[in-house]
């Protein structure tokens, strides 16, 4: 990316490129793009192919929709190194951030959808998307009858929940959220069908439910990682609780949030002490 970013643009100075992150690799979480997207978006920045938004007293600054577009071209190209042929998802959400709908190759972005808090488990399951697309792909051709009004459900369920993503900018109502625990359960319960699910996600997904809250799996499945939603009125003792439960089986549990902005650049001021710790030790 340096090299074919300096050919076309002018060359890239020398620099020092130090990663640090929080994502665990290998485990469905877009780690390999959020990756590309900054390295992309620091290598154009250097050599001055967009601009640097940072102004004088800001903390954080985010480029222009012409500059992210550019940012996330390089970035599928480093997916595409990475991958060989990813669907260019990871790639847009780690510079647009929010949430974006993916059908037929099309990615458009969603407007106005709230952050939401989740839980993050990872089973340290290790799965191959490769054979889990493949079984997929053998369930559908054996049983076409049964297996393509699930697939059209699982879409029905994708559109009822981005109707109610959209609606809650404008209504903060916690209505809401009981909409999103079932649309939550049902897919989880499709994906199992499918043939994507796993014991550890079963197992995540009892665990949760004893605190009365609703996960499913995300990514490829098949192990990997699972997401539980966090209504705002949930209670910090009833996070901990599952928090402590699912470590107990052997998991990794963050809290966190979805719908966060996407690729932004930083003051040295705005940044965490872990953050400012690692580039001191460069």
């Amino acid at each position: 990316m340096c090299l074919a970013i300096s050919a076309k643009y002018g060359d890239v100075p020398s620099v020092d490129i130090l990663v640090w992150s929080e994502l665990p690799t290998g485990a469905g979480l877009g780690s390999s793009a959020a990756y590309a997207v900054c390295l992309a978006a620091a290598l154009l920045t250097a050599c001055g192919a967009i601009s640097c938004p940072l102004k004088e007293g800001d903390s954080t600054a985010r480029w222009t929709e012409e500059e992210l577009t550019l940012i996330n071209s390089w970035a599928f190209q480093g997916e595409r190194v990475i991958h060989g042929n990813p669907s260019g998802v990871d790639n847009a959400v780690g510079t647009w951030g929010g949430a974006l709908r993916y059908r037929s190759g099309k990615i458009t972005p969603l407007k106005r959808v709230p952050m939401l808090r989740i839980l993050l488990t990872n089973t340290k399951v290790p799965r191959s998307t490769k054979v889990l697309v493949a079984v997929v792909k053998e369930k559908i051709l054996k049983f076409p009858a049964i297996m393509n009004p699930v697939l059209d459900s699982m879409d029905a369920i994708s559109q009822e929940c981005q109707s109610v993503l959209e609606a809650m900018p404008e209504n903060p109502s916690p209505e809401y959220y009981p909409v999103l625990e079932e649309l939550f359960d049902i897919n989880q319960h499709h994906l199992n069908v499918i043939g994507v699910g796993h014991p550890s996600l079963d197992w995540l997904c009892r665990v949760t439910a004893s605190h009365g809250l609703h996960s499913k799996l995300t990514g490829a499945g098949g192990g990997g990682c699972g997401i539980t939603l966090l209504r705002p009125d949930t209670s910090p003792l009833a996070v901990e609780a599952a928090k402590r439960d699912l470590c107990a089986c052997g998991f990794e549990c963050w809290e966190t949030n979805v719908g966060a902005p996407g690729v932004t650049l930083h003051s040295p001021s705005s940044l965490n002490a872990q953050v400012l710790h690692a580039l001191s030790e460069s």
